[in-house]
C-alpha cells in the first residue's frame, strides 16, 4: 500500500501574520495567544534547556511582549544561566507544562516553547545555539545560524 504524504506550504519564517496563535498547557488551564510573528525561533542543545524541556534540545520563539496575552494561573521557576543571567520560566501547576519564560536583559519580549502551540505549520528555527551539547543524531536546520 502506497501512503501519500500531504504537502504543505510553510509560511516564510517571521513574515505578517493574518491569525492569532494559541499556545496552552496539557490540561488547558494556562494559556497565551499571540497577535504576531515570532521576532526569532530557536532551538538550545544546552543541558539545562534539554532538562527543562525533557528533551534532546529546547525549541522556543520570541514575541514581542505587548503582542501577548496570557491567560490562568502559573507557578514560576527562576534559573541563572551560564551568563548569569536569570530566566523566569512560567508554568501550570496543575499538569507542569511550561507554558512562557522571560529572560533578564530582554525584557521587551516573551519566549514561549514552540510545542505548547501544537502547530505542525509554526516556522522553523532559524538559530541553533549550544551546538557543543547537540546529541549527535539531531540535525538542526542547514539554513539555521550555527552556534557552538
Amino acid at each position: 500500500m502506497t501512503r501519500t504524504v500531504p504537502t504543505r506550504t510553510l509560511k516564510a519564517p517571521y513574515e505578517e501574520l493574518t491569525m492569532t496563535r494559541h499556545a496552552s498547557c496539557s490540561c488547558g488551564q494556562l494559556t497565551a495567544s499571540v497577535d504576531a510573528e515570532p521576532v526569532r525561533v530557536s532551538i538550545c542543545h544546552c543541558l539545562a534547556c534539554q532538562r527543562r524541556s525533557g528533551s534532546v534540545f529546547a525549541a522556543q520563539a520570541r514575541f514581542s511582549r505587548e503582542a501577548v496575552t496570557v491567560a490562568g494561573h502559573s507557578t514560576t521557576f527562576v534559573r541563572v544561566g551560564g551568563s548569569g543571567a536569570r530566566a523566569t520560566f512560567h508554568f501550570c501547576p496543575r499538569c507542569g507544562t511550561t507554558v512562557w519564560y522571560e529572560a533578564e536583559g530582554l525584557e521587551a519580549f516573551l519566549m514561549i516553547p514552540v510545542g505548547v502551540f501544537a502547530d505542525p505549520d509554526f516556522p522553523a528555527p532559524g538559530v541553533s545555539v549550544h551546538e557543543e551539547r547537540m546529541h549527535a543524531w539531531v540535525i538542526p536546520p542547514p539554513d539555521a545560524e550555527h552556534h557552538f
